[in-house]
């Protein structure tokens, strides 16, 4: 059995749980991921000349920062924030904002990679959110990838940051230019077997 099939199969299990176990409440399916950005450059795929190789910037300083986010996978449903590192502090942060942004009714099965700061025991998950773990070495299963590629894609290539508060500015910049473009995430996050299982609960 291949790790994708194995990890449906666990996925549903989850999720058949979660639902038992909070009758009366609505399960959203989410995935999670954060991302560093800064002035360690980046180049990217553009239109140039056949045969020419395209000029672009790149910084080689090394400014950084974060930003964490959710998606409600084959929806436009996504929650961002841009915090300056990846610790459990900032996760806890992220999971109080998150857990606010959900209606009344409303309990999150959120997917996350198994990264240190993602530890439930080290943690303070809200009350209507459940952390779900993917398998190790497995960025393939996160929707969350797929946004990722297309902001340095489309908007944080060939980019290059003063200082920190422009960092900050290029994040929050991308986030909500790809918000704005109605239909994006859900094509980006659009994965079959996630949309099955996600309508086997939310349905």
């Amino acid at each position: 059995m291949s790790k994708r099939a194995s990890y449906i199969k666990k996925l549903a299990a989850e999720l058949e749980a979660l639902v038992a176990a909070h009758p009366g409440k609505t399960l959203q399916l989410w995935f999670e991921d954060e991302a560093r950005e800064g002035q360690k450059g980046r180049t990217g795929h553009r239109w140039f000349s056949r045969g020419k190789c395209p000029p672009g910037r790149c910084d080689k300083h090394f400014l950084s920062t974060h930003i964490f986010a959710a998606v409600r996978p084959g929806t436009d449903d996504g929650f961002a924030l841009v915090l300056p590192e990846a610790t459990a502090a900032t996760m806890d942060l992220f999971l109080e904002r998150f857990s606010e942004t959900l209606p009344a009714g409303v309990h999150a099965a959120l997917v996350l990679d198994g990264a240190g700061w993602h530890g439930k025991a080290a943690l303070n998950v809200p009350d209507n959110v459940t952390l779900l773990t993917l398998p190790p070495y497995s960025p393939e299963l996160n929707p969350v990838e797929r946004v990722w590629l297309y902001l340095r894609e489309r908007y944080l290539s060939f980019r290059l940051h003063q200082n920190e508060e422009a960092i900050v500015d290029a994040l929050c910049t991308a986030w909500n230019a790809l918000r704005a473009e109605i239909g994006r995430l859900t094509t980006l996050t659009s994965y079959p077997w996630i949309i099955r299982a996600r309508e086997q609960v939310e349905t």
